[in-house]
């Protein structure tokens, strides 16, 4: 644990990162990045 407290900037990338999160969801990224891996999963078991 002591390496996260030696890194000053792992916070502002944890924000960054939740702050692009959030603005695909709002752009409704999320609906399109589900149905692909709903689509990949189906492939693989062989049902779609």
């Amino acid at each position: 644990m002591g390496f996260w407290k030696k890194c000053k900037g792992w916070s502002l990338g944890v924000l960054v990162g939740a702050a692009f999160l959030g603005l695909g969801a709002v752009q409704g990224q999320l609906e399109v990045i589900w149905r692909k891996a709903v689509m990949i999963c189906l492939e693989c078991v062989g049902i779609g």
